[in-house]
């Protein structure tokens, strides 16, 4: 499944409402991220015009910040620890388990947008280990009957948004 197309005027008018002030390109960038899901490569030539600077200086900034993606994710970003307490504690058979009941490896995306799942070095999150995030919301204490709940509530939404 392919991403559909993006609204070249929503780009435009983010890209005018920061244009000629090169300390606003991450900001900028983040808008469109937050506009689209992800930062589009066709938006990268025109954002480096409207700041003046090279191509090259925003794909650098963009692939070097973890928080921006040149491609498409899920409405749910899994995010598995994978720090040192997470690990002692069992995170890598929580992922393993979300990885087979997802039918997706590290830094994939659903075909339907559904998810997309990622590893990350340290949730901060410790005492909760084995620790995951889903958007913005952490899950703590994961055992393989709490993951299953955890995605059956992520899988009765549209929105992403857990049904509490």
């Amino acid at each position: 499944m392919d991403p559909k197309p993006i609204d070249m005027d929503k780009l435009a008018t983010i890209i005018d409402a920061h244009r000629d002030r090169k300390w606003s390109l991450i900001p900028m960038l983040q808008e469109i991220q937050e506009t689209f899901g992800y930062v589009p490569p066709e938006a990268i030539e025109p954002v480096a015009e409207a700041l003046q600077m090279y191509p090259s200086q925003v794909q650098g900034v963009v692939t070097f910040y973890a928080g921006f993606s040149l491609k498409p994710k899920g409405r749910c970003v899994l995010r598995v620890c994978r720090g040192t307490a997470c690990h002692v504690k069992g995170s890598r058979s929580i992922l393993r388990y979300i990885q087979k009941d997802l039918d997706l490896e590290e830094g994939e995306t659903s075909e339907d947008y559904q998810f997309t799942l990622e590893t990350v070095a340290c949730l901060g999150a410790c005492f909760l280990a084995p620790t995951m995030m889903v958007n913005r919301d952490y899950y703590g204490k994961l055992n393989p009957t709490k993951v299953t709940s955890v995605l059956g509530q992520y899988r009765k939404t549209s929105e992403g948004d857990p049904k509490v």
